[in-house]
């Protein structure tokens, strides 16, 4: 081969390779809801029985989370995860721009339920003068354990699966739990019992909704959304 020959090839290689570094990714197709015939689904949540009482929470081990309170803090029977789990599939949603947060205060998670989708930033903030560490024992996700000092900036991350639900732990202190429901739509909401919900802008289709709660198990129901159709459904847990 001559040395033009080679020269041609080693250009030809070159721009080859600069294409390559150069090249975008692919677009994704987001779903478009048309608003025109997108519907509502409300609904309330119940439990009939008696929840477990709520249970005092011991901080004895730290005596500095102890002293951030004047009255001892309860751990209540938690919130309800409701979302949309069957019925939107092959359907692509852009994830929030606004992060969701949650903040270690009081040596305790605030919320304890959560909801996020995937994609979307979750951030995680201390406002105690103490050391936490925040560790969502993921099954599909990555799994991570993060310290965070007090006064240290917020920690972003991103969840890329959709997983419910995910128990997040302290690994500093104990006694501190919380839940994240992972989605991959923006179908869902968090409701205390007694509470009702109101999930929009859904389009008309079919769907299976779950709703779940930390002691009392999950529970599904089928829906069919009309255009700009209004159902409205209720989920009832049993206590003792």
């Amino acid at each position: 081969m001559n040395c033009k020959s080679l020269v041609a090839l080693a250009a030809a290689l070159m721009g080859q390779a600069c294409s390559t570094r150069t090249e975008s990714p692919p677009k994704v197709a987001y779903t478009q809801v048309d608003p025109s015939t997108a519907g509502v689904i409300s609904g309330k949540v119940l439990v009939t029985g008696k929840m477990r009482p709520s249970r005092k929470v011991i901080m004895d081990e730290d005596p500095q989370c102890a002293g951030l309170h004047k009255i001892p803090v309860t751990d209540e029977p938690g919130a309800v995860f409701i979302h949309i789990k069957r019925g939107l599939e092959g359907k692509v949603f852009p994830p929030p721009a606004e992060p969701v947060t949650i903040d270690q205060r009081g040596c305790w998670f605030h919320p304890k339920v959560i909801g996020i989708q995937t994609g979307q930033t979750l951030k995680v903030t201390n406002s105690d003068p103490v050391t936490h560490n925040i560790h969502p024992r993921a099954q599909v996700n990555r799994e991570w354990n993060q310290s965070q000092d007090a006064g240290s900036a917020p920690l972003t991350r991103r969840f890329a699966r959709p997983e419910t639900m995910i128990r997040v732990k302290c690994n500093i202190h104990g006694w501190m739990r919380a839940w994240i429901g992972v989605t991959d739509n923006p179908y869902f909401a968090v409701v205390q019992a007694g509470g009702t919900f109101e999930i929009g802008n859904v389009p008309p289709g079919s769907y299976t909704i779950e709703a779940w709660q930390e002691e009392l198990g999950t529970q599904e129901q089928q829906v069919t959304v009309a255009p700009r159709g209004k159902p409205v459904v209720s989920f009832t847990f049993k206590g003792e």
